[in-house]
């Protein structure tokens, strides 16, 4: 006689938000005891608990509800039905914290083997060091008439909407964006998120993983390297190779993509 399934538990002490999306990544939970959960969350933003579910969903949380079951649409979801978001910014230094901001916004929507949308803005700024104007080719002139930030970032987050945000080095673009979005008061990234360097070690051998040594290995044949639009399409043509290379009996979610992604399954190099 089969044991009977272990219910995942939250332990009640110091609960986050983290080991709500831990829970939810295993199975879904009842909308009524979602909500307590919301409550007794040490890092929630509101006291009221259906305000802080809105909030999630606003801030890109891909949450769904059936049969007053809350569940994250990430793991039923297929990957060919999915809607991926893959984003390249460049700033004019390291983080919003420290005063710096972005210069340039890029961004390209696919699903299932198609590009279906994308979004390109250069960002007004009164400063860019010279090593950045001359990596990236963006120049203050360039900028002087560039909408501002907020504006930029206001029309990001309309267009990312819930989709799962890609980046190739995702910690910096993923980070960024959401201190931005915080610094305007425009709430935070909780977007499902995919970093292309974590899947392409996975699924490519290559003696390194940056993106001019995956775009040269792929023959990936874009110009403009360093500017914002043309990086997230080099990204996502990564992107649609690595799918070429997983095992789709198994890997059949999103969210099965996301844990593939982080799993210890590294291609050694032979190179």
């Amino acid at each position: 006689m089969k044991s009977p399934k272990k219910k995942y538990v939250i332990k009640a002490s110091k609960l986050t938000f983290i080991d709500i999306l831990r829970r939810l990544k295993k199975e879904p939970i009842e909308f009524s005891e979602f909500l307590k959960l919301l409550e007794e969350c040490s890092d929630k933003f509101y006291e009221n608990s259906e305000l802080e579910f809105e909030l999630l969903l606003i801030n890109g949380l891909p949450l769904d509800i059936k049969d007053n079951f809350v569940f994250l649409r990430t793991t039923k979801t297929n990957i060919s039905e999915q809607s991926f978001c893959f984003v390249d910014i460049e700033t004019n230094g390291g983080s919003p914290k420290q005063g710096f901001q972005i210069i340039e916004l890029g961004a390209v929507k696919y699903k299932n083997g198609q590009i279906i949308d994308k979004f390109e803005s250069l960002v007004f700024a009164k400063e860019i060091p010279p090593y950045i104007q001359e990596v990236t080719n963006i120049t203050l002139d360039m900028l002087k008439t560039a909408p501002r930030l907020e504006k930029v970032l206001r029309e990001f987050k309309e267009f990312l909407k819930d989709d799962v945000f890609v980046a190739h080095d995702i910690k910096f673009d993923y980070n960024f964006i959401s201190d931005s979005f915080e610094k305007y008061n425009l709430g935070k990234l909780l977007n499902r998120k995919i970093c292309t360097i974590d899947l392409a070690k996975r699924t490519i051998q290559s003696p390194k993983y940056g993106l001019s040594t995956l775009k040269e290995l792929l023959n990936i044949d874009v110009e403009n390297h360093h500017r914002a639009y043309y990086d997230a399409l080099t990204t996502q043509i990564i992107f649609e190779n690595c799918l070429k290379n997983i095992d789709k009996e198994k890997i059949k979610t999103t969210e099965d993509l996301i844990a593939f992604s982080k799993s210890n399954n590294i291609i050694k190099s032979n190179i």
